[in-house]
């Protein structure tokens, strides 16, 4: 009886010590095996490989381009919503920028007054808005949505403005409701707000500018 006792009590600490020792041995394989491979996407957007294949051959012919380098191209799409209605409700804020995050795919960041105004009851550094600034794939993804599927949803739409550029290839534009986004429910929406696009391309002059968003499925209307 006693021989027995003692080899069960040997038995239980050397199956913990072989448990620690295999965990070691692997380097942590068996915790990496239960949270599974990690799956990489790589898919393209349809609106960057459109613009590789026939809207950068395009704006080089047009305009005779000595190579494709010169020719211009997206740079980056900022979405800014104000909410200096809403600076004293916090969830209210809150929504509104949960909204633009769904529109968006990105997360935004919060902009806040520079400098104190006492008719307006705003205080220096207090948060009046919300914004995102889209790179890459998602400034790719977010402006096939928006000429494809946002701006077609506006009621009475006949384009959008041809001359809100600045000088310098760069184009602005205002969404009136953020319901034309298909992610946005009706029944959801604590207010109907609007937004401003600014669209940064690598232009030199506006017309460069009008022609590579519209080789893009922008609707301009004059």
């Amino acid at each position: 009886m006693d021989d027995k006792k003692n080899e069960k009590k040997q038995d239980k600490p050397a199956a913990k010590d072989g448990g620690k020792a295999k965990a070691a041995k692997d380097g942590g394989k068996i915790k990496a095996e239960k949270s599974g491979p990690v799956v990489k996407s790589d898919r393209k957007p349809r609106l960057k490989l459109t613009y590789a294949a026939e809207v950068l051959p395009a704006l080089v012919k047009k305009f005779n381009f000595r190579n494709v380098n010169e020719a211009p191209g997206l740079e980056k799409i900022v979405l800014n919503m104000r909410l200096g209605d809403i600076k004293d409700n916090t969830k209210s804020m809150n929504l509104a920028v949960e909204e633009l995050r769904i529109i968006s795919g990105q997360k935004p960041v919060m902009t806040k007054a520079k400098h104190s105004l006492s008719n307006w009851k705003i205080r220096e550094g207090m948060p009046i808005g919300t914004k995102v600034t889209l790179r890459g794939d998602r400034m790719y993804d977010f402006f096939d949505k928006l000429v494809n599927v946002g701006l077609p949803r506006v009621r009475d739409f006949k384009g959008v403005p041809g001359k809100s550029f600045d000088g310098r290839g760069n184009y602005s534009l205002g969404i009136k409701e953020q319901l034309i986004f298909p992610e946005i429910t009706y029944d959801q929406v604590e207010k109907v707000r609007g937004f401003d696009i600014c669209i940064t391309t690598s232009a030199l002059t506006d017309e460069h500018a009008k022609e590579l968003l519209r080789l893009l499925g922008m609707p301009f209307k004059n």
